[in-house]
């Protein structure tokens, strides 16, 4: 059996745009339906979410029919959690909260097997080799992983350069509401100031050779991050698309006279 190729991060190489959702729904159907809209890519997010690792893997095995690119965010810089991760066939990790360049290695160690990383040996037990079906897994495991780091504070901002010189980190992704938060900006990550930090930083990722990314549900915000050099964009989240086009069809019927509840 062939490895399954990191098609997202040949594209994030090639400086192909890359344009996907997050998933927080928990829900191999929904995220199925949503692998055949034609995205770049849907990531599973595991940080705000509630994903474990059974609903992952079972959404990971539900867009395996599919070219869209499966990615993973976890919760945190849990190395064991990483490399279960990996086990479950996911071959981008975005990691939250990186702050300084030593997280951002300790991260990349945790991807890679001996001796280069700390992943532990157990591929008879993972969908990540299909079994040990995949004969030359380990051969091109390290080609097909992409590590993304995300960047969501001043600490991480002031650390940018160091972050995105760590050999084997991929690309550097922005999270605007966290780093609006943490600039004095509580949920405001349209905020002039944000916006104007995250074009900087974008092109300061760009400078030292990696691939840019953001967060951005803003289609004038994402155009302006796009200008500025980001390579691949989350556009929003399956909750906020299926709550907005609900709530669009309630309104586009119940008259405005109803009452209380007529609007949202």
């Amino acid at each position: 059996m062939d490895m399954p190729r990191n098609t997202f991060k040949q594209a994030l190489q090639s400086g192909r745009l890359q344009l996907g959702l997050f998933l927080g729904m928990g829900s191999p159907l929904g995220a199925e339906l949503l692998a055949t809209c034609g995205y770049d890519y849907l990531l599973i997010d595991g940080e705000h979410a509630a994903n474990d690792l059974r609903s992952i893997q079972a959404q990971l095995q539900a867009m395996a029919a599919y070219p869209v690119q499966c990615l993973v965010r976890p919760p945190n810089h849990d190395a064991s959690l990483i490399k279960q991760l990996l086990g479950t066939g996911a071959q981008t990790l975005l990691v939250p909260m990186v702050d300084t360049a030593e997280q951002a290695q300790s991260l990349v160690r945790a991807m890679r097997y001996p001796p280069d990383g700390i992943r532990g040996v157990g591929t008879a037990l993972e969908r990540s080799a299909r079994w040990n079906a995949v004969s030359d897994y380990f051969a091109r495991v390290e080609e097909n992983s992409c590590l993304i780091v995300q960047i969501e504070s001043r600490l991480g901002l002031q650390n940018l350069d160091a972050i995105a010189a760590v050999e084997g980190v991929d690309a550097v992704f922005i999270g605007p509401a966290d780093l609006a938060a943490s600039m004095g900006y509580l949920g405001q990550p349209g905020h002039a100031e944000v916006k104007a930090a995250i074009s900087q930083a974008i092109l300061g990722i760009r400078a030292a050779g990696k691939a840019a990314g953001v967060f951005s549900s803003d289609p004038a915000a994402a155009q302006q991050y796009l200008a500025a050099g980001a390579s691949f964009l989350a556009l929003g989240a399956d909750t906020s698309v299926l709550r907005g086009a609900a709530v669009k069809l309630l309104n586009s019927v119940r008259p405005a006279s109803a009452g209380e509840g007529a609007a949202y």
